[in-house]
């Protein structure tokens, strides 16, 4: 028996979905668009400069995959990992409908969504949240990028002690407060108050938004806590969870699935540190185990910043790493890179775009190829179930031979 990982790239698309335009994302292309402005200086900084250097992500055929997507099919050049892209079924471009979704469970039903109005939040849900939460009042009350809004409202926060209350084009209630001034505990209890109140209005997350420092220093920290609504039906975890296998969820996975089949938490603060923790995962993996992780700073960081010299200096930095995780793989095990959404850093505004997201499997008895364009997610979890040797997953087709 064999070990499987999934290593979640957050946000890392490879070109506007079939259907984006339905969700006005025709042209977003987050890879293409960081190779693009690398090739033209424009992703230069102090830290990186030219072209993208992404040797061991190329050598897996990641650049194949991105290239035959868009009609450039490379010849003549073998690679050492499975490569294609996966359309997503579920109808949002969200983490949660991502995730479940290549765990064998897509999203088909209707999120709930804030209008784009201020205040965006019913006046009932705002004055349940005063009263129950018993805080003075609410700051934002509006769609905002995470960083921006505490830019812009940390120093009221502070004086009024009022939390900042905010949301974005995904299902989704945000709260951020200060650990010290506010409380990270009441943070939390405040954010739990928030998940019952948002339930009759169908949102899939309330996400906890800490943050320390003084105006003009404010930095938001790794104690993020999102609460989601479960999975509708078993994912992949479940079902490895009732069949008595080890389950290591590392980053925010344990949140998205909120808790249910996710074994063992594993938190870390930012990419470097979630490679080291999976790298450390693999040491004491068990066979026939699942280690899930979410590199979250190639979204959170990158993507909705819209930083891209700091997006092509992550993906460098994770390419870099990637011989280590070779290094501590076992014969049989097998590793799927792959992303939720997109979230290209190029495209106006700081939401999600729908793109296509990468599927990269390897390991040390893969024959590299190309297994084209899969029309969902669930195609993952279904191949891991495949490899794992547990009974079929209800949606999916493996991309492993028979």
């Amino acid at each position: 028996m064999t070990r499987a990982i999934i290593i979640v790239l957050d946000s890392f698309g490879l070109g506007a979905a079939r259907d984006a335009d339905l969700f006005g994302d025709m042209g977003a292309d987050t890879f293409g668009h960081i190779i693009d402005a690398a090739d033209k200086n424009q992703a230069d900084a102090d830290y990186r400069e030219g072209p993208l250097k992404l040797p061991n992500l190329q050598n897996l055929g990641l650049f194949a995959a991105h290239d035959a997507y868009h009609g450039n099919q490379q010849t003549n050049r073998d690679f050492s990992g499975l490569y294609g892209v996966a359309n997503e079924k579920s109808k949002g471009k969200d983490t949660p409908s991502g995730h479940w979704e290549m765990a064998g469970v897509p999203v088909l039903f209707d999120w709930g969504y804030f209008p784009k109005t201020v205040p965006c939040f019913p006046e009932n849900l705002t004055r349940s949240l005063i009263e129950q939460g018993n805080i003075p009042g609410v700051l934002g009350d509006c769609h905002a990028s995470g960083t921006e809004i505490i830019e812009r409202l940390g120093a009221d926060h502070l004086t009024s002690g009022k939390p900042i209350v905010y949301t974005s084009a995904d299902s989704v209630f945000q709260i951020a407060a200060h650990e010290d001034s506010f409380g990270l505990q009441r943070l939390y209890d405040l954010c739990e108050l928030a998940r019952n109140l948002v339930d009759d209005f169908e949102i899939g997350r309330v996400i906890a938004r800490p943050f320390t420092g003084e105006p003009g220093t404010f930095t938001r920290t790794a104690n993020r806590r999102d609460l989601a609504v479960p999975p509708p039906e078993p994912t992949l975890l479940d079902r490895l969870t009732s069949n008595n296998r080890q389950v290591i969820s590392i980053g925010k996975i344990g949140d998205i699935f909120a808790h249910q089949g996710t074994g063992e938490i594993v938190k870390a603060a930012g990419n470097m540190a979630l490679v080291d923790a999976t790298l450390d995962a693999l040491d004491r993996a068990e066979d026939g185990s699942l280690i899930f992780t979410n590199l979250v700073d190639f979204d959170q960081s990158f993507g909705h910043r819209r930083d891209v010299p700091g997006y092509a200096h992550a993906l460098e930095e994770f390419d870099a790493r990637l011989p280590e995780i070779e290094g501590k793989l076992r014969a049989g095990d097998l590793v799927v890179l792959t992303a939720d959404h997109g979230c290209d850093p190029t495209w106006p505004g700081s939401d999600h775009t729908r793109e296509v997201v990468p599927i990269i499997a390897f390991g040390p008895n893969v024959i590299g190829h190309s297994i084209g364009e899969r029309n969902t997610f669930a195609d993952i979890g279904q191949s891991i179930a495949q490899h794992l040797a547990i009974p079929p997953l209800s949606n999916g087709t493996s991309f492993l031979e028979k």
